[in-house]
């Protein structure tokens, strides 16, 4: 049975766990490797996630018209 995929938040959370795990410097070398593999899987889910919901993002015109969102990359002059 293929292992299912966590949702954002539950990657997230598992990756913070991990973070902390590995800043204690207490895990042995074979685990430290183990959960870093393990990280870096749960970071491509993230930002896989991250990356779907950029693209669903949708706003609505001054028209109501369901419009893509996209972000303007000029810089205001102040």
């Amino acid at each position: 049975m293929p292992k299912k995929t966590p949702t954002y938040e539950t990657a997230i959370a598992e990756l913070e766990a991990i973070i902390n795990q590995m800043e204690t410097g207490t895990l042995p070398l074979e685990q430290s490797i183990d959960v870093y593999k393990r990280g870096a899987e749960l970071l491509k889910i993230c930002q896989k996630s991250l990356k779907d919901a950029e693209q669903q993002v949708s706003i609505l015109s001054e028209e109501n018209k369901l419009e893509k969102y996209t972000v303007n990359t000029k810089q205001s002059e102040v």
